[in-house]
């Protein structure tokens, strides 16, 4: 298969097919399952924080994390990507979660799977490449921002039941209730954290937040032996048990295959349809696909290089798009690529898709057999994970060193991109991102095309330039944003000559704008009586003009394939070698 034909390939399950194809033995085997058990393991809590974190019972993270991410690896095109609920998307499905409940939820997901399979089928894949990094690091920033903020009222225990929807009513709301601090839920947060922070540096290969969390829910237990009271997923979540009895924490079971629309909406009964329910769905599932698609290529990006394999992208977000659609139908929403996850199951010695399908697998375990240990963890532990979650999807240090080192531009996209996703949303910040650095974009390369005077340029001219005459370099493309300048320009440069050459070698494009500014030039040089050479013109900017019908008009317009034949052309030029001689 050809390097293009690969990148824009689409097919179900390329990552696992072509896995299988390159040999697959017992040790791969062995291998996959030992990373897959690994990343499993440290998926748990990461997905029932992350369910909380979106609006929903921790159960329903699982969910996710079992079922998109068996299908996402069965159907996608990375062979090492690990697929589940990711902070980056807890911006976006909060809201909704509030306004439409569950079902509104999984109704967004559904979209979403939708769309990300007609990007998939139109070839989108290698597009996302084209988003700027200052864009994607300001969202991203700006997301950790809204994660950060949300978990105070768990971290600090003030025990607000919701929280408003504009950024700056969330930080009035927090600032209002400090007052009512509780101090076993911030020394629990704050233990939790610190365990985090110094575990790594003793090096040893066990991940920092199942220590983290295993003794924070110890602390919590001997708390509450103390009658100091702690909120837990125990305390805090329930669920109708199959007598019509509650349950507390989370089922030990995956729940029954259901329409997601018929799942509780925000008053606990199935969704009433409206028009602006749609509209708000649509627009949070057109959000939730441009992020998962971006994060999951991303991902497959970073995992390319750490393993030296290939991903396609296309046949990623036919994955994604499958992964997303099969979930909701099963109590899972919105899944993707998760960078950190991934990254694991790599360095764990994962050898292709088989990984990620026993870290589904997994969870499904741990969901079965621990539902009653996971429901003992404190909601101040699991809000002290997500601040970590936060601070490294910020990724921090990349974004202080492009604020000191990036052009002025970078900067500004950055900055407008962060806070957007912070006072208004993500989908409002990299649309604005886009515009802004596409119009940016635009006036760099304009600013690169100019039209030089070498007339006297003895290193590119073979002959003399007699008076009357001028000899101009074009360079760079001349499109809308740049013809009309360099043409205009030259016209002032042209008043009171007998002609002058175009030297058009470095003019590597001319669009529609460049050709009604090149015709314009042509224009005024037939009024001012001024004969105009053009030379040396490249493939693209001859077959626009050939398409035009631009043909030479004696005495206005002439065409030579090189410089030094123009030159011959004027009257009374002479060999700038005789010119040195005659001067001696």
């Amino acid at each position: 298969m050809s390097h293009r034909s690969y990148l824009f390939s689409l097919r179900i399950g390329h990552a696992l097919r072509e896995s299988l194809s390159d040999g697959y033995r017992l040790w791969h085997l062995k291998q996959d399952l030992l990373a897959g058990v690994t990343v499993g393991i440290i998926a748990i809590p990461l997905a029932m924080a992350l369910a909380i974190a979106s609006g929903v019972p921790p159960q329903y993270g699982l969910y996710t994390a079992v079922v998109a991410g068996f299908f996402i690896a069965l159907c996608g095109g990375s062979r090492y990507s690990i697929s589940g609920p990711t902070a980056a998307f807890v911006v976006v499905l909060y809201p909704v979660a509030q306004h439409y409940g569950l079902a509104g939820l999984l109704l967004a997901t559904l979209l979403s799977g939708f769309i990300l399979i007609l990007m998939a089928v139109v070839r989108l894949g290698r597009f996302i490449e084209y988003i700027p990094e200052a864009v994607t690091l300001g969202f991203t920033c700006g997301i950790a921002i809204v994660i950060a903020t949300l978990q105070l009222n768990d971290v600090l225990g003030l025990g607000l039941a919701s929280m408003p929807e504009h950024y700056l009513e969330k930080l009035q709301v927090l600032f209002t209730a400090l007052p009512e601090l509780h101090w076993p839920s911030l020394l629990v947060a704050l233990t939790t954290l610190a365990v985090m922070l110094c575990w790594p540096k003793l090096g040893w290969p066990v991940p920092p937040h199942l220590p983290a969390l295993a003794l924070a829910t110890f602390l919590g237990i001997a708390l509450q032996q103390f009658g100091l009271s702690l909120d837990s997923i125990g305390s805090r979540f329930s669920y109708l048990l199959p007598d019509g009895s509650t349950g507390f924490g989370i089922p030990s079971e995956l729940p029954a295959l259901q329409w997601p629309w018929l799942q509780s909406g925000p008053d606990g009964q199935p969704l009433q349809w409206s028009t602006q329910m749609v509209k708000d769905l649509l627009a949070a599932a057109f959000a939730m696909a441009m992020l998962g698609a971006i994060e999951s290529l991303l991902c497959a990006v970073v995992l390319d290089g750490m393993t030296g394999k290939r991903h396609s992208a296309n046949s990623e977000l036919l994955g994604q798009g499958i992964g997303n659609l099969v979930t909701p139908f099963f109590g899972g929403f919105t899944a993707t690529a998760a960078i950190a996850r991934s990254a694991a199951n790599v360095r764990s010695g994962a050898q292709s898709p088989v990984a990620a399908m026993v870290h589904a697998g997994t969870v499904l375990l741990a969901l079965v057999l621990l539902a009653p240990v996971l429901a003992y963890l404190p909601m101040a532990a699991m809000a002290a994970l997500l601040l970590v979650v936060a601070w490294n999807m910020s990724e921090a240090p990349k974004a202080m060193r492009l604020l000191k080192t990036a052009p002025t531009e970078d900067i500004w996209i950055f900055s407008i991109c962060c806070g957007c996703t912070v006072l208004f949303d993500m989908v409002v910040a990299i649309s604005l991102g886009m515009v802004i650095a596409a119009f940016l974009f635009v006036k760099q390369v304009a600013d690169m095309t100019r039209a030089v005077d070498i007339s006297h340029n003895r290193k590119l001219l073979s002959h003399t330039v007699p008076a009357g005459w001028k000899v101009f370099r074009i360079s760079g493309p001349l499109f809308f944003a740049a013809a009309d300048r360099v043409f205009g320009e030259l016209s002032q440069k042209l008043k009171g000559q007998q002609g002058a050459i175009l030297m058009m070698d470095a003019v590597t494009l001319m669009d529609a704008g460049g050709l009604s500014a090149f015709e314009k030039l042509i224009s005024l040089a037939e009024k001012q009586k001024v004969h105009l050479l053009v030379t040396d013109l490249q493939f693209q900017p001859l077959k626009t003009l050939a398409k035009a019908g631009i043909q030479p008009v004696p005495g206005i317009l002439s065409f030579y394939s090189a410089l030094a034949d123009a030159l011959l052309q004027l009257p009374g030029t002479m060999p700038l070698a005789d010119q040195q001689n005659e001067g001696q």
